[in-house]
């Protein structure tokens, strides 16, 4: 592993605790998030939308537009067509005024009163007959009507009833007609059946109605209604085309017709593919078991430690089916939106979401990985423009992770993607340029498209991220500036009840920064979490030298195995103070390693000497920390600077030569005992951080100018202002 490579593994592994739980170590929920992993893939990878061109109705098409499979379309033209021959065989249908015919049967009711001669006519009958028998007349005439003999069988043919319909055709509708005499044969069978009335009533009311005129209109609804029902008997007409067929021409006017071809065309094309057929199914799952495949590789090869905790792995698993989610989601928008998006947002850009979380919540190279990966299989998945938008997704990617890598407030992530726009403005540039095109509107709209997706990605950013890192637990740079804050409660506690532990800590993080960056270390964890590394001394702050102002030293009346315990203790105390208080639990991890497993030496030499020398009749296990050694570069050179801090204050003269000489002693007794043996620092790094420490250590102990006293003037003794 280069040196470049076990930084990047340093920094990532400060993110997470040390400490694994179930859920980190249990291998049935490393499976399921691999197989949801999976079957993400699988999705993603079979469910892939079609690219058809888009043209909106009434505009003028760009470009030729071919077939590119046989398909069948709706001809909405053609079935209009025929639907409009169906209805032209249609004739009028008529009927006699509902007005005229109740006037009529009015003026025979009157006759039947007035007019007491009919009764000579028809003396087997009475009023109630015939009053009764024209009131059947009037409803049958009302419900009578006339067409012609095709009409009328099209109207068996669609099922309409035709028991009140006649064959007649008028001649004339603007003049009254005398009926024909098969309408009133009609009507003497149907209105007046032979065993409801006298035949002499029948043909008295018949020949009185008879030899009326009447008027005919049109009954204009029953059309409607016929021509309806007809035209509902049309079955819809498809047509076929060919593959390579025309479909619309450079610079037509797009009509509903061409809109309908593109569409059978996309759903011919989705149909081709069978996405049930057991090949399909079985290519997209190989498809998505050979990428899960790379990405197992490569974290094997490369990151072991995220296969070994689940709580990385979900959350790497986690960003991936969150991008791809977005990414389909937005995909089906742009596609199935009814006007022409999908011309004005050729590019969208949606792997630098990905890109930045995982830069900022796990590591740079993961990062990169994880760029690559997911252009690649948006690339494949999703039906916009391949070579630009792979092209673009990838620079963004990248130039988010370079920018991304120092992020410290959350209100840069804009700035970053403000930076990969910049760089997505060259490239959508460079694809014009090499299509010979110097500027169209086009361009214009890739350039506010990705923007717009720009702009969105560092609003997603800023949503999740402190959604990640409590869910997962990660502590990113960002988390570490919040905990910068001097306001924080554990804070404030500490400047109140042992503010001379709250100064220590503060030199300590500052020298401890400024020696990580010079090997290349987190400085900025170095600084952060030493401010809360002594937290525990908060519990018995007088016990410790730096709180102590003056008087009686309180060791003076334990012994020095008590002593040893209350030095000791401050690290359990600070371990719990920190879990209660919710700090992220690298800083626990350092609480915990920044004395290791070293010796309380001063209390251990003086119950030795108590011991009259003896060391088998002193433990030596009492007077230790309990550890764990420093696991990381971070912890040690916190370790070292605390130690080389708090024995420098002993030193009669702060020069360099002192310092060296102290830090050299310090050095080989921790590494003598083992301290640096499970931490990354190599002994040039060692060497580093001690010149660094003595160096920052000396400029905070300058010495300035002694200024002398000011003398008072005698009264009366004018004073001279100067300057």
């Amino acid at each position: 592993m280069n040196e470049r490579t076990s930084e990047i593994e340093n920094s990532h592994e400060l993110k997470f605790s040390r400490e694994q739980g179930f859920f980190d170590r249990n291998l049935g929920i490393r499976i399921a998030i691999s197989i949801l992993f999976i079957i993400a893939l699988f999705l993603v990878l079979h469910f892939r939308e079609t690219r058809v061109e888009v043209l909106e109705l009434n505009s003028i098409a760009p470009n030729y537009v071919v077939a590119q499979i046989d398909f069948d379309f709706l001809d909405e033209e053609a079935t209009v067509i025929f639907r409009q021959e169906a209805v032209r065989d249609i004739g009028k249908i008529y009927r006699v005024q509902d007005k005229e015919i109740r006037q009529r049967h009015m003026e025979f009711e009157n006759f039947l009163i007035y007019n007491q001669e009919w009764r000579k006519s028809v003396e087997s009958s009475a009023f109630e007959e015939m009053y009764s028998g024209a009131t059947s007349l009037e409803k049958s005439m009302i419900q009578l009507r006339f067409t012609d003999p095709r009409t009328l069988q099209i109207m068996r043919d669609v099922g309409i009833p035709t028991s009140d319909y006649v064959i007649y055709t008028p001649s004339d509708t603007s003049t009254e007609v005398t009926l024909p005499q098969q309408i009133w044969r009609y009507l003497n069978d149907n209105a007046l059946p032979k065993n409801a009335y006298h035949t002499a009533a029948k043909n008295f009311i018949i020949s009185y109605f008879q030899n009326r005129t009447w008027t005919i209109d049109e009954d204009i609804p029953a059309q409607r209604m016929l021509r309806k029902k007809v035209q509902a008997a049309i079955s819809d007409r498809y047509t076929h085309v060919g593959a390579g067929s025309r479909l619309v021409d450079q610079g037509e006017k797009v009509t509903t017709r061409h809109i309908a071809m593109l569409q059978a065309m996309k759903k011919a094309l989705n149909d081709s593919r069978n996405l049930w057929h057991p090949l399909t199914l079985a290519g997209s799952l190989l498809l998505a078991l050979l990428f899960a495949g790379i990405c197992l590789v490569y974290l094997y090869s490369n990151h072991p430690q995220i296969l070994t905790s689940n709580r990385k792995l979900s959350l790497l698993i986690s960003i991936f089916i969150l991008t791809l989610m977005i990414a389909k989601g937005t995909e089906f928008i742009i596609i199935n939106a009814q006007s022409n998006i999908i011309d004005l947002i050729r590019y969208p850009v949606f792997v630098a979401f990905a890109a930045i979380l995982i830069c900022s919540l796990m590591n740079s190279n993961v990062a990169t990985f994880a760029t690559g990966f997911l252009t690649l299989v948006l690339t494949i998945a999703l039906s916009f423009e391949r070579q630009g938008f792979m092209i673009i997704n990838l620079t963004a990617a990248l130039i988010a992770i370079l920018s991304a890598r120092s992020l410290r407030q959350r209100k840069e992530i804009f700035v970053v993607c403000a930076k990969a726009w910049v760089v997505c403005v060259f490239v959508i540039f460079s694809l014009y340029f090499s299509q010979n095109i110097l500027w169209s509107s086009s361009v214009l709209s890739d350039i506010i498209s990705t923007a717009i997706f720009m702009l969105l990605t560092a609003i997603a950013v800023v949503g999740m991220l402190p959604l990640l890192e409590s869910t997962f637990r990660v502590m990113t740079d960002v988390t570490l500036t919040e905990y910068l804050d001097p306001n924080n409660d554990l804070l404030r506690r500490l400047t109140i009840e042992a503010p001379g532990t709250y100064q220590h800590s503060v030199v300590v993080g500052n020298i401890a920064e400024t020696a990580a960056v010079a090997i290349g270390a987190n400085g900025l964890f170095c600084r952060v979490a030493t401010l809360y590394h002594d937290v525990g001394k908060m519990a018995t702050p007088q016990y410790f030298t730096e709180n102590q102002q003056g008087g009686m030293n309180i060791h003076q009346l334990l012994t020095p195995q008590e002593s040893a315990a209350v030095i000791i203790a401050h690290v359990k105390e600070g371990v719990g103070m920190a879990r209660k208080a919710g700090l992220p639990e690298p800083f626990i991890d350092v609480i915990k390693e920044h004395h290791g497993t070293t010796l309380v030496y001063y209390f251990y030499r003086k119950q030795l000497e108590k011991m009259q020398g003896d060391r088998s009749r002193v433990n030596e296990a009492d007077f230790r920390y309990a550890g764990p050694k420093p696991r990381s570069k971070e912890s040690a050179i916190i370790m070292i600077a605390d130690t080389l801090e708090a024995a420098s204050r002993s030193l009669d003269t702060l020069d360099e030569k002192s310092l060296k000489e102290l830090a050299d002693r310090l050095l080989r007794e921790k590494g003598e005992d083992g301290q640096f043996d499970n931490c990354l620092l190599t002994l040039e790094e060692l060497a580093t951080v001690k010149a660094s420490l003595i160096k920052t250590l000396i400029a905070f102990g300058h010495s300035r100018i002694k200024y002398p006293k000011r003398e008072v003037p005698p009264e009366n003794t004018p004073v001279t202002l100067e300057g």
